[in-house]
């Protein structure tokens, strides 16, 4: 009986960085629909297609749009993160049932304003949006965003640059001001963050609806316009959401 060759094993991550899980790695091989591979440009621009970064599988690819979930450092404890990143990747499609559970589970979790929820304070806050809106309709396109007490959620248009480095942008500018005026030194988000690619038009106006509800659904306001870190409270009489260049747009229309 002829044996198979084994895999090589994979190598031991750097220090300071987080594992690599091999059986995400073989879950992404695997699927011949998510193997969609960047051409040389696109690679030269950093676009990887699906990769990981330690726990949870992510995809980078121009012209999408995905929605973000990003949380605080201290959020949801590590053991719980743990047991949510292994139960089911939300950005995996293809795998509804777990995605849906691990999603639930987590914002159940975040809803709870585990942590010190730093993004209460106004001036946070402030710097947290003006980080997402500083780029928008001249590097990509919000379709809608939430600032919550410990995490953020929004829904983003990629165009050239992306999604990884827009993530690392936006979190390095606002955790050296959250750090400033609170005084403090180490590490504000956590450093992986979930992304889902959006399916279809139904699913983008479902997923905007649900962040920008999402105050209301934590019962911390009675009216999505009442939050005041929302895309909801910029919406006009058609419900357009305008963008930085005072232009509106009509992604994410409710």
């Amino acid at each position: 009986m002829k044996r198979s060759r084994p895999e090589p094993p994979e190598p031991e991550p750097p220090a300071g960085m987080m594992p690599r899980s091999v059986e995400l790695l073989r879950l992404i091989r695997s699927k011949p629909e998510w193997n969609w591979k960047p051409s040389e440009a696109e690679q030269a621009a950093g676009f990887r297609g699906w990769h990981q970064r330690g726990y949870l599988p992510h995809f980078d690819a121009p012209v999408v749009t995905q929605i973000v979930t990003r949380t605080l450092a201290d959020a949801i404890p590590r053991r719980l993160w743990d047991g949510i990143s292994r139960s089911g990747p939300a950005t995996l499609n293809a795998l509804p049932s777990s995605i849906q559970s691990a999603r639930r589970r987590l914002e159940a979790l975040l809803d709870t304003s585990r942590g010190q929820c730093h993004l209460r304070n106004p001036e946070i806050a402030s710097c947290v949006e003006s980080s997402l809106c500083r780029g928008d309709s001249s590097e990509y396109q919000l379709g809608g965003w939430v600032i919550m007490p410990n995490h953020v959620h929004l829904v983003v248009d990629i165009w050239e640059r992306p999604l990884s480095e827009l993530v690392q942008a936006w979190k390095g500018k606002s955790a050296r001001e959250a750090n400033r005026v609170l005084r403090r030194t180490g590490r504000f988000w956590r450093e992986d963050y979930y992304d889902t690619l959006v399916r279809d038009e139904r699913h983008l106006a479902r997923a905007v609806r649900y962040i920008e509800d999402n105050p209301v659904n934590a019962r911390m306001v009675a009216c999505a316009r009442d939050w005041p870190w929302s895309s909801a409270r910029f919406r006009d009489e058609y419900e357009r959401l305008p963008t930085s260049s005072g232009r509106f747009s009509a992604i994410g229309k409710r």
